[in-house]
């Protein structure tokens, strides 16, 4: 597996705030910079499919891998490649630590990160930062 991006910040709301925002896919596009839409097939649970359509790209069909009380992890299947965004959260005493790691795995890994490497390393730590900016404005209209 080839890791193509890191980010991470550190942000004032809980992680709560994170997970409701990753289950409201509706929302994506307002934090995620190269997400044109997000269609999710049930409820947001560890094993759920959807589809998203990347900005200039083709329907993509994804699964939540992993979900648990720190970790949100979706995979995107591409043809002969798999796309995983791994998120993980820490709540901590200087607040709640949020990183996600973009990474490729398959016979044709390669091929794809040629393909979308440059975009994503490019927009991971600004879709974060957005990401963050969204929970904390969350929190405060819910004052």
């Amino acid at each position: 597996m080839t890791t193509i991006a890191t980010a991470s910040a550190t942000s004032t709301a809980p992680a709560a705030q994170f997970f409701a925002l990753w289950a409201d896919m509706d929302t994506w596009p307002e934090w995620n910079t190269d997400t044109e839409w997000v269609r999710l097939d049930g409820p947001f649970v560890q094993g759920a499919t959807g589809t998203l359509k990347p900005k200039g790209g083709p329907k993509v069909k994804f699964t939540v891998e992993k979900l648990t009380a720190t970790d949100f992890v979706d995979v995107s299947t591409l043809w002969g490649a798999r796309l995983t965004f791994d998120h993980h959260i820490v709540e901590t005493s200087s607040g709640t630590e949020v990183s996600v790691a973009v990474r490729m795995s398959g016979p044709l890994s390669k091929v794809w990160t040629m393909v979308m490497g440059g975009g994503l390393r490019k927009s991971a730590q600004a879709d974060l930062d957005a990401l963050v900016r969204a929970a904390e404005a969350k929190v405060a209209a819910q004052r």
